[in-house]
């Protein structure tokens, strides 16, 4: 039989009670407990053993705060005392064991906040309702801690983890812990590698998803573990040491690259680039009239630092000269990731943007400053900043300097706007361009749609990021609290120092986001909030102010003005 325990006193915006229960067999204040009667003697005394003594340094410990960490460690001091008579109780006690089921039933502050770690359950509740990160610390809830802590450097600390075992419950079921690691030999998809949990799924083979915008605009680099992940088939397992790229189409014949080549033949170079997946925002055109495409949120975007050899050297070495371009248009790109007939994934670009000087096309082979992880490419993908992210192609194998685009499906038959009134039964791709460069683009990352705001608060603090294709610089951010009726100018950010504005890049070369800040007084009475945001580029370009006119049947190119309500809770 199981005995529910639920703590009443604690509500999600309620003070929390932090007085000790002195009972032993308690289970922790303010969680939702589901026992097993039959060990409850263990089970009392483990959990008395591992009682919580740093309640407020977990919180900065999952949210990266350094103040309530260290708030946590002068509250622990006081309470050494009781520690050593724990001790004896601590060695002799038993874990209960839990089975992921029974973690993952613990979601929420009304069931209970439960993670792993290595193999531990750990219940967090209390941390979730008193710091108010909360709602990324729920990211985790249920689940594995450790591809969260990834994220901060805290947790590089041995009196960290200490602090975590105050906090453990049980242990995870050797069976579920075997799970985590089995996989079907037979599924293409099966080597895929493991992704953090908290990013949003679209579908999971090809695997395909974004990040929380909560968490997406934290950080003017995004992490590598959240920058989304576009795959159109399996993910490829490529051994560095056998990697060869063939470039073809010049004359010097067929030219092959080693993975050492590049990196020891020509100069390695770095940039900063925004990549942007066309379906982007494709959500709201599902709202207008439904499109054929995954239903991505306002988050298929990200931003990171790639490093590597210039597509223009290399093609230099390959032997283009100036006369080329008297017969060649385009630099088409194979991939090394395989449908089950043994297509590969392909794109081109023209000419001219990979032999620019200015173009900044790269061969890259690092992502951060590290190797590229699989999903985005490993070892060689190419970056081609400014342009749509199905032209960065992945795992490059192949590239052809030829008088044609690429004859790829996703070259030929994807990836290509169309008119409103343009529908499957209608639709020539033949009559359109291939995507290349992308429109001026902004979204708001916080508040939610749907969050609360407080009146007593009187003013609401918005949050967003901003991009142009084409290199071309956003200027502007206007937002809006009150459905457009009036306007304020938000300030921008182009690095990682929240206020130092880095100089411009030279013209056609911002290849980069802008993330952007408001905050703006609550408007007298108003009950909900209509939040508006729309960016200017360096050319005047502007999104457009509704969704309608842009529909299209694959719900590619979403740049309309981004809105969310919000509603106001009076005191």
């Amino acid at each position: 039989m199981l005995l529910l325990r639920r703590c009443r006193s604690l509500t999600r915006f309620g003070p929390l009670n932090t007085q000790r229960n002195p009972v032993g067999p308690a289970v922790a204040s303010c969680a939702v407990r589901l026992w097993s009667s039959g060990s409850s003697e263990e089970q009392r005394s483990y959990r008395h053993a591992h009682r919580p003594r740093w309640r407020h340094a977990l919180a900065g410990l999952l949210a990266g705060t350094g103040a309530v960490l260290a708030y946590g460690l002068h509250h622990h001091q006081a309470e050494q005392s009781d520690s050593t008579s724990l001790q004896t109780i601590e060695k002799i006690s038993t874990p209960p064991i839990f089975t992921q089921e029974e973690v993952n039933s613990h979601r929420s502050l009304e069931d209970g906040v439960w993670v792993t770690y290595k193999g531990g359950v750990y219940d967090i509740t209390e941390f979730v309702a008193m710091h108010p990160g909360g709602e990324k610390i729920l990211l985790a809830a249920g689940g594995a801690l450790e591809p969260f802590w990834a994220l901060y450097a805290v947790h590089n600390q041995e009196h960290v983890l200490e602090i975590l075992s105050e906090y453990k419950v049980g242990e995870l079921s050797a069976e579920d812990q075997k799970k985590q690691q089995t996989v079907k030999s037979s599924d293409p998809y099966s080597s895929d590698p493991v992704r953090h949990p908290a990013l949003r799924i679209n579908s999971l083979k090809p695997f395909n998803a974004e990040p929380p915008p909560e968490i997406l605009s934290d950080s003017y680099i995004t992490p590598s573990a959240i920058f989304f992940k576009r795959n159109h088939l399996p993910v490829p397992q490529v051994d560095p040491d056998s990697y060869q790229l063939r470039v073809e189409g010049l004359s010097e014949g067929v030219l092959t690259l080693s993975l050492k080549d590049l990196k020891t033949k020509f100069k390695k170079h770095t940039i900063t680039a925004t990549l942007q997946c066309a379906g982007n925002r494709r959500s709201e055109m599902n709202k207008v009239k439904q499109v054929k495409g995954l239903n991505w949120g306002i988050a298929a975007i990200s931003n990171a630092t790639w490093s590597g050899a210039r597509l223009r050297d290399v093609l230099m070495d390959a032997g283009y000269y100036p006369d080329v371009s008297q017969w060649a248009r385009h630099v088409q790109f194979e991939g090394l990731d395989k449908d089950v007939t043994g297509t590969t994934y392909g794109a081109s670009i023209p000419l001219n943007k990979a032999i620019s000087e200015d173009g900044d096309v790269l061969l890259a082979y690092e992502m951060n400053g590290e190797d590229l992880p699989a999903d985005h490419g490993y070892p060689v993908r190419v970056i081609v900043p400014g342009t749509v992210g199905a032209r960065n192609v992945k795992w490059l194998g192949k590239i052809i300097v030829s008088a044609e685009e690429s004859h790829s499906h996703w070259q030929q038959n994807d990836y290509k706007g169309f008119s409103p009134g343009t529908d499957w039964d209608t639709v020539d791709f033949k009559s359109a361009p291939a995507i290349q460069e992308l429109p001026i683009q902004s979204a708001i990352t916080m508040p939610a749609d749907g969050a609360v705001v407080d009146r007593s608060d009187e003013e609401v603090t918005v949050k967003g990021y901003a991009w142009s294709g084409g290199g071309r610089e956003v200027v502007r951010v206007d937002v809006s609290v009150d459905g457009g009726k009036t306007w304020q100018v938000a300030q921008l950010r182009s690095s990682e120092k929240e206020q130092a504005p880095a100089p411009s890049p030279p013209p056609g070369q911002a290849w980069a986001w802008k993330l952007w800040e408001v905050t703006a007084p609550l408007p007298q009475e108003a009950q909900e909030l209509e939040i508006v945001c729309k960016a200017v580029d360096n050319s005047y370009n502007m999104q457009p102010d509704t969704v309608s006119p842009i529909w299209n049947l694959r719900g590619v190119l979403s740049n309309a003005w981004h809105r969310v309500k919000v509603k106001v809770r009076e005191d």
